[in-house]
């Protein structure tokens, strides 16, 4: 979220969202973000489970489509979220189904729930093509 040097409302928003996941306390999120500003090391945390990481991510996810404007920044945020989680085809498939699920019971409003799919949709092909360059840059692949 740092790598452009602002942090936008929208990564505050997936960052609020992100420490809530992570049952982080009030005060982790802006040590973690001065550590980061200062280069220092931070104390390893505790290790999520498959299922965890499932659920941080489809949670963060939901976050940034509710938004319904996503930013480049917040594209970035979920394919690294997905790379770091190792969260493969497969799975994401199925965290784009859930939230499919999710939006059809959320809104009565039909428009609504067409124009929140249709912004799910465009997130899942722009956030799978970052992550398609960001896993053939981890694999020394170059695009």
């Amino acid at each position: 979220m740092l790598l452009d040097g602002v942090l936008t409302r929208e990564e505050k928003r997936l960052i609020i969202r992100l420490s809530s996941c992570l049952k982080l306390e009030p005060h982790q999120p802006a040590e973690v973000y001065q550590a980061i500003i200062d280069g220092v090391k931070t104390e390893d945390g505790d290790l999520l489970t498959a299922e965890e990481q499932h659920e941080v991510y489809k949670t963060v996810f939901e976050v940034a489509i509710i938004n319904a404007s996503l930013s480049k920044d917040e594209f970035r945020v979920m394919a690294h979220l997905r790379d770091l989680f190792a969260i493969d085809d497969d799975e994401h498939n199925l965290v784009e189904s859930e939230l499919r699920d999710m939006v059809k019971e959320r809104f009565e409003d039909p428009n609504m729930v067409e124009k929140t799919l249709n912004t799910l949709r465009d997130s899942v092909r722009v956030v799978t093509t970052l992550f398609d360059n960001v896993r053939k840059k981890n694999n020394g692949e170059t695009r």
